[in-house]
């Protein structure tokens, strides 16, 4: 078994892409829209699994942290289209309020997992997003020559 498997968030993610399973099982099949959310929620809820594992595959900060993006935006489109089966008229919201909170839980584990990220373990990022506070490329190139000589 792959170590990442038994991270508390791998965990989680696996129960809300569970439940968001049995949510679509519920969605009328002749309703288009509420059709297209369902598979928008299917498809945000596996990137909450597979990016950990792609996380946890990268040793570098700027790897991980940019897979926790895409996790943090699956996550939160994940919310915004619990709201979207609401207004487009989803008639099964009994277990809606249970996934919110089931997305709270992985947020809550979300930031204790990136806060064990080392920022200090990194490859510049020519995109500026990604580099630990206060380095500029110039000190990053320097430390590069110093570590070679």
């Amino acid at each position: 078994m792959h170590h990442y498997k038994k991270l508390p968030i791998y965990q989680k993610g696996e129960e809300i892409f569970h439940l968001i399973s049995c949510i679509g099982e519920l969605v009328p099949e002749d309703d288009s829209m509420l059709q297209h959310i369902r598979v928008f929620m299917l498809e945000d809820a596996a990137i909450l699994t597979v990016k950990i594992s792609s996380a946890a595959g990268a040793d570098l900060y700027d790897i991980q942290m940019e897979n926790a993006v895409l996790i943090r935006k699956a996550a939160r489109d994940l919310l915004t289209n619990c709201t979207a089966l609401e207004l487009y008229g989803f008639q099964d919201t009994t277990y809606l309020p249970l996934l919110r909170q089931t997305i709270e839980e992985y947020r809550l584990l979300f930031l204790q997992w990136v806060a064990g990220f080392d920022p200090w373990n990194y490859l510049w990022d020519d995109w500026g997003l990604f580099n630990p506070p206060g380095t500029s490329r110039q000190e990053d190139e320097d430390h590069l020559e110093e570590s070679s000589i």
